[in-house]
């Protein structure tokens, strides 16, 4: 099996450095016989690509594809396009890998082949988010870094040609969120099994919560919403009403939880501020969440008003 690692990145040197290093460490064996590492840079305005060229001899697996910013989607597609293996695993640059990660991956894939007879499936690794830079793979396990998603491409291995059957990323999700979970849609329709693979463990890391990344998180969940409506104009099934939270269900859920907006942003500021420099930036992001999945909801609903779309 020969392994390519696809790796979109846009603007995260400090971290990408980490992400680098932790797959040149990579063991080899069984049915993994060889890897790479395909970088597509998505026009990063930091200085990744300037750091990469004068660092190349410390990373022999990478190779760095440029492209002007287009999103993750075309970025991947892209990687898989340049890829050289017939085994595809996505990862986001973000995350920092063991030893054994791309190891476990390709154990499970070839058991998996072998007891059904065919490559239809993928496995699915797992993620730990972190907030420890300097030692992210010293993060436990948390019961919230469970995930019920079908294909998110943060941690999954995949054959290359059914990968290609399933007609790659829709292009069309330019702005934040549900490019992999849409693409996971045609896997499903098309048989494509699940196989969960604990043992490819990856370490997310993300920058602990501040007050001044507020209005970013605003805008993602604004990006979402509109992502979400290109999902469910491709597949207009209650399924994916629930997965991007289209139901007059979540709308309520939400606007109870934030006692009709009165919990917001603006009125939790001085408690996240007070967590914040207690060191509890996790429990301050958790508490954000509130609201900000109320924005996101209503966002959505507002974004489908727009379009003439209705939800029953």
């Amino acid at each position: 099996m020969f392994i390519s690692v696809v790796i979109p990145t846009y603007n995260r040197l400090p971290i990408l450095r980490q992400c680098l290093q932790a797959l040149e460490r990579q063991e080899t064996g069984g049915p993994l016989q060889a890897y790479e590492v395909v970088l597509v840079d998505d026009g990063s305005t930091d200085d990744t690509v300037r750091w990469l060229d004068a660092h190349a001899t410390a990373f022999p697996h990478l190779r760095l594809i440029r492209q002007d910013h287009g999103g993750p989607a075309e970025g991947r597609n892209r990687g898989v396009e340049e890829a050289r293996g017939d085994v595809i695993v996505f990862i986001d640059s973000d995350l920092v890998v063991t030893e054994r990660f791309l190891l476990h991956h390709a154990t499970a894939l070839a058991r998996a082949w072998e007891e059904s007879g065919d490559r239809l499936c993928f496995t699915y690794g797992a993620v730990i988010n972190t907030h420890n830079f300097d030692d992210p793979t010293a993060e436990p396990h948390k019961l919230r870094d469970l995930s019920w998603a079908y294909f998110a491409t943060g941690n999954v291995a995949i054959d290359r040609r059914v990968l290609e059957q399933s007609g790659l990323f829709d292009t069309g999700f330019r702005l934040y969120g549900w490019e992999d979970l849409e693409l996971g849609e045609r896997l499903r329709r098309m048989g494509v099994r699940l196989v969960r693979c604990p043992e490819a463990v990856g370490y997310h890391w993300h920058p602990p919560l501040s007050l001044e990344q507020i209005p970013d998180l605003v805008r993602v969940e604004r990006e979402r919403a509109r992502m979400g409506l290109v999902f469910y104009r491709k597949h207009p099934t209650w399924r994916v009403r629930f997965i991007i939270q289209y139901t007059w269900l979540h709308l309520a859920l939400w606007e109870l939880l934030t006692l009709g907006g009165l919990i917001n942003e603006r009125s939790l500021r001085p408690l996240l501020r007070w967590l914040i420099r207690r060191g509890q930036a996790g429990l301050a992001m958790e508490l954000l969440r509130l609201p900000l999945n109320r924005f996101g909801v209503r966002s959505l609903h507002a974004e489908a008003r727009q379009q003439g779309h209705l939800v029953g």
